[in-house]
């Protein structure tokens, strides 16, 4: 080598040093520049996942979902082994060999930024894509990218690999607000990761790299070719054999979108919970994963949920067809993706499917519906019934033919309803031999005998009604009187129809199902149910009634002398009003309020004997569990507890709890010794409500604690009533339904149900509250609008049916469960003209033992009584023919 050569080598030598210098120089400033400003490692390994939030019922029934990513983090060892070989085929095959960094990828990377000088790929490795998607933005900028590989360096550092690759597969985007690829199973496939095949893991592999651009739901073409490159991949890497390869190739597309499956239809509720979620927590609530575990019986709340759709739905067919609910025009018919598209805009309501009429014949409707089936509705299923609307009161004549009311392009409703084709039974003894057979068939019949026994099964087929979304409303809720635990909510027909929650928004007059509240603040004050008041007309005249007011009795009769008891079972308004009268308003309002009552929200004058004060329904039952847990005012509530997204408990309610078994410390009265004030002596047309009457003091009853090992930390329910009270008020409200406005309910053929119709004036509101010692429900029917419901509308035509519904479902298989009898109370005969003792004829009344009536004078002539007297508490008259109450 000649002396020129060496040195052009030691030159390029030196150069080559120098720049290799130059670049270690470089990249250690840069290194230096960029090191403070890079986030711990450390902090990955407590990372939180941002998880919806999810609100499930008492025995773990999903009832929402709420939060702007869907995400369900699983482990590395709850993930198939299969998916994790698709996932580093596709996107980092030596990711167990490399420290981080792919020189080769990033080489790559480099060259075509060098050919087509814009950047092609990042020649990111998976432990790049996690520091990118934990601590970076997604800029395409060289100073992210050497962040990228530091962060990388040091996660490889200070992590291992499994779980390097466990934030991977919980953390990235897959599309459709899916991050982390359990969440995006659930999303395209609807189901566990673990439950996919090998083709839908490969198509699943291939989202990472442009959600958007191989989204199978999106491009299901371009997703095809990334799935069957991920599969040649695997292939290649000696993951799949060939035999899996050829199988998994084949395999068709077979994603498509799958929103959240609720397991329980309760949005109501579900809305409830995520309110109370963020006030507990504030918006870290949609994102750290919570769990709220509400009181929710699913089994129950599917049932009220029914009762009332239902109920809704008959009092809405008692009052006419209003028509379609839209005319399109006929040219549409003939855009069959247009119509589709239409009818995928209007809700399903109630289970009530929305279809357009294709044909009209005069005894039948051929109607669209969104899956572009036509179906059949034949005169018999819902079109021979119309009587058009004229108004709540008013029906026009029964409909002739189908195309006197309907057209091409009318938007109705259908109800599916399943049709049994066997046939039946032409005789009773033809169904008891039917049956027989079935049950116990020939046991030397042979094959061919069995053979016709399969061959003469049911077959069920399916069907369409028409019928229409009810424009009425209402609600219905359900409590546990022995905490108030919310056991079923529904707050309207339908939550997509209207978010508006009637059951705790819908503030209205509960008429005289609020009268049971008066009634026990006068047997808390002395009066007894035998006691002595005069159903006669009440004329007031006072500024702050507005002038001139004559309250009446629905019908306009009145009854003269009237017991307590009868009063109430049959909602006579005059006894209430001069009851309210003679109590005081001071007094009844202070005791009311001991029910949970506001006082804020109760009217200050006599109409409120009348339920005239709004009130809402969840306010109504709670009221009413008072009665049916024996006197104790507790408060509804809806959360249980909310766990943190690894199971632990962050928050427990503690709820005010009946305890009738804790000693009671001290001997403190609840009422009072006081004699009745004389209702007879009350003129009530010149005095006052007010005038002469001194109001109650009455103190809250002390109870001891809970027994320590069950339930220390709960608090104790207050009293609201005396135990005697309760159980009086208990054996009147029980007469509401054998012998009073509430006598439907007999149909559930239970001794242990009881509670109060309320109808105000219009009618605009028809209520039934009652209970059993299981539960206390409340329901509501009436218009958003304050709308009348139609003569003939009442709390036991519209309100009780719903109630029934329920509460037969909700109590089938519950024993008879009754209050237990005071022994301070004592059974008396009386005489119910009255109400003093007797030794003659009569009938029997629960007292007080301090309260027990003076006994009358024998008079053979005087002491007569008719049937009607002659009712003993609990006893049913069926003879009694009884009036709804109004005000």
């Amino acid at each position: 080598m000649t002396v020129k050569a060496r040195n052009r080598l030691l030159a390029l030598l030196w150069l080559c040093l120098a720049g290799t210098a130059g670049a270690g120089m470089t990249l250690a400033s840069i290194y230096l520049y960029l090191k403070p400003g890079l986030p711990s490692v450390e902090s990955l390994r407590d990372i939180r996942l941002q998880t919806p939030l999810r609100v499930y019922s008492q025995d773990m029934k999903l009832i929402g979902e709420f939060g702007e990513k869907r995400r369900n983090p699983i482990t590395i060892e709850q993930t198939p082994e299969p998916f994790i070989k698709a996932v580093l085929a596709a996107e980092d095959a030596s990711f167990y060999s490399h420290n981080g960094v792919s020189i080769k990828g990033l080489m790559r990377a480099a060259s075509q930024l060098l050919q087509t000088g814009s950047i092609q790929s990042g020649g990111s490795t998976l432990t790049m894509q996690v520091a990118r998607n934990f601590f970076l933005s997604r800029e395409q900028r060289f100073i992210r990218k050497f962040n990228e590989i530091l962060l990388s360096l040091q996660i490889e550092r200070e992590l291992s690999k499994n779980e390097i690759l466990e934030l991977y597969i919980n953390k990235i985007f897959l599309g459709n607000r899916a991050y982390g690829f359990q969440a995006a199973a659930h999303v395209y496939y609807g189901r566990d990761i673990k439950d996919l095949n090998l083709a839908q893991w490969a198509m699943m592999a291939g989202l990472p790299k442009a959600p958007s651009t191989f989204n199978p739901i999106a491009n299901p073409t371009r997703a095809l070719v990334r799935r069957n490159w991920i599969l040649k991949r695997m292939l290649d890497l000696d993951y799949i054999d060939q035999d899996e390869y050829k199988h998994s190739i084949t395999a068709p597309v077979t994603a498509s979108y799958h929103s959240r499956d609720l397991d329980l239809d309760a949005p109501y509720i579900a809305e409830m919970a995520r309110k109370e979620a963020v006030e507990l927590f504030g918006d870290s609530a949609y994102t750290d994963g919570f769990q709220i575990i509400t009181t929710i019986d699913s089994r129950l709340q599917d049932e009220a949920r029914k009762a009332l759709q239902h109920g809704l739905e008959t009092y809405d067919a008692r009052h006419g067809y209003r028509g379609p609910e839209q005319r399109l025009p006929p040219e549409l018919l003939h855009d069959s993706d247009q119509l589709i598209d239409l009818l995928n805009e209007i809700p399903v309501l109630g289970g009530l499917e929305p279809g357009v009429v294709t044909v009209v014949e005069p005894k039948q409707l051929q109607v669209q519906l969104r899956d572009r089936r036509v179906v059949e509705v034949p005169w018999e299923n819902g079109l021979s019934n119309i009587r058009p609307y004229i108004s709540e009161s008013a029906r026009g004549a029964r409909l002739k033919s189908a195309d006197k009311m309907f057209a091409p392009g009318d938007v109705v409703r259908l109800r599916r309803i399943e049709v049994n084709d066997a046939k039946p039974p032409e005789n009773e003894s033809q169904a008891l031999s039917t049956i027989g057979e079935v049950i116990e068939p020939d046991p030397f019949a042979g094959p061919s005998d069995e053979e016709d026994l399969d061959s003469q099964e049911p077959q069920v087929t399916e069907e369409w009604e028409l019928t229409q979304v009810p424009a009425a409303q209402g609600a219905l809720v359900s409590i546990a009187p022995e905490d108030g635990a919310i056991r079923a909510l529904v707050g309207g027909y339908d939550f997509r129809q209207s978010h508006f929650n009637r059951v705790t928004q819908a503030a209205r007059q509960p008429g005289s199902s609020f009268k049971p509240f008066i009634y026990a603040s006068a047997i808390e004050r002395g009066y007894t149910a035998a006691s002595i008041i005069n159903d006669a007309p009440i004329i007031f005249e006072e500024t702050n009634l507005q002038d001139v007011w004559r309250p009446e009795n629905d019908g306009g009769t009145f009854l003269g002398p009237t017991r307590l008891r009868m009063a109430l079972y049959r909602s006579r308004n005059m006894v209430s009003i001069r009851l309210l009268q003679a109590l005081g308003l001071d007094y009844a309002l202070g005791f009311v309020e001991r029910f949970g009552f506001e006082r804020s929200k109760l009217a200050r004058n006599l109409t409120i004997a009348l339920g005239s004060s709004a009130l809402t329904p969840i306010e109504m039952a709670r009221g009413y569990a008072a009665f049916a847990n024996g006197g104790y005012r507790v408060e509804p509530y809806l959360v249980d507890r909310v766990l943190d997204v690894n199971g632990q408990v962050l928050y427990q309610a503690l709820p005010l709890t009946v305890c009738n078994e804790c000693p009671v410390p001290g001997n403190v009265s609840l009422g009072t010794n006081e004699e009745p004030v004389d209702l007879a002596a009350i003129q009530v047309e010149e005095e006052g409500p007010d005038q002469g009457k001194e109001p109650v003091e009455l103190d809250v009853l002390p109870v001891g604690p809970l027994d320590p090992s069950k339930s220390q930390a709960l608090p104790l329910a207050p009293r609201a009533m005396s135990p005697e009270t309760a159980y009086i008020m208990d054996s009147i409200l029980k007469d509401v339904i054998k012998k009073g406005t509430g006598r439907k309910a007999l149909v559930m053929k239970r001794g242990d149900i009881a509670g109060k119709t309320g109808t105000t004036n219009g009618p605009r509101d028809a209520w039934f509250s009652g209970y059993s010692p299981h539960l206390a429900t409340s329901a509501w029917v009436g218009f958003d609008s304050y709308g009348e419901l139609g003569k003939n509308e009442y709390g036991g035509s519209a309100a009780l049916p719903i109630w029934i519904e329920f509460m037969s479902a909700a109590l089938e298989g519950l024993p008879e469960r009754h209050l237990p009898q005071p022994d301070d109370i004592v059974t008396v005969r009386i005489n119910p003209k009255n109400g003093l003792r007797t030794s003659y004829g009569g009938m029997f009344e629960i007292f007080r033992t301090n309260r027990v009536p003076s006994r009358e004078a024998y008079n053979p002539y005087r002491n007569r009584y008719t049937d009607d007297d002659m009712d003993m508490p609990g006893q049913e008259q069926p003879n009694e023919s009884l009036p709804e109450e109004l005000f």
